[in-house]
């Protein structure tokens, strides 16, 4: 029995039967096709980062310009707070009568705080004297702190929730810690106790 050698099956392939010249044509193109659609593609995607970097760059570096300008600006701030905000300062022991009943009315302040939304006016008063740095507040007015402090802790919660309020001392760099008070001298104005010295 005489065995085929150059039947389709063990004779030679078909890629072997194309001609060198276009197999190498063929492939070739494809190649540089393939090469050509790099060549398109990449300096577009390139491009593209190069922009991102730039802008990302851009925003970094006017980022916290705008915010510095944004808490130095009056009117932002009256904006955001939607009142007036006004500052003084006083000294805690020639303030103390005016403290220590805000501090005595702190329970029902509270309240008031917690439904509040809108006020015409907030004026904060900055009691320099009493501020850590300078020993803490005088003895009378600490020790009203300390006989309301469960109800001061309650109501320096109570400021952090409520979104004018506390953009309003925020705005004045005062942390809920050093406020000692707050009264309402009318329905529509709000006066903050805080034992703080004012940003320089």
């Amino acid at each position: 029995m005489r065995t085929r050698t150059d039947g389709p099956i063990c004779g030679p392939s078909v890629a072997s039967q194309l001609e060198p010249q276009a197999a190498g044509i063929r492939f070739g193109s494809s190649n540089r096709r393939i090469a050509g659609h790099r060549e398109r593609v990449m300096p577009f995607l390139d491009l593209r980062s190069t922009t991102a970097i730039a802008i990302a760059a851009l925003l970094v570096g006017v980022a916290p310009e705008g915010r510095a300008q944004g808490l130095e600006s009056k009117e932002t701030v009256e904006k955001i707070v939607g009142s007036e905000v006004k500052e003084e300062e006083a000294r805690a022991a020639a303030d103390a009568e005016r403290v220590i009943a805000a501090i005595d009315r702190t329970s029902e302040n509270i309240g008031t705080v917690r439904k509040i939304s809108r006020l015409d006016k907030i004026d904060i008063v900055f009691l320099a004297d009493a501020a850590v740095t300078e020993g803490g507040p005088p003895p009378q007015i600490e020790a009203k702190v300390k006989e309301h402090e469960k109800e001061i802790a309650d109501l320096r919660k109570e400021i952090e929730g409520n979104a004018m309020l506390f953009h309003a001392i925020d705005s004045r760099q005062i942390l809920t810690r050093d406020v000692l008070a707050i009264d309402f001298d009318s329905p529509n104005t709000a006066v903050i106790y805080a034992a703080a010295k004012p940003a320089q």
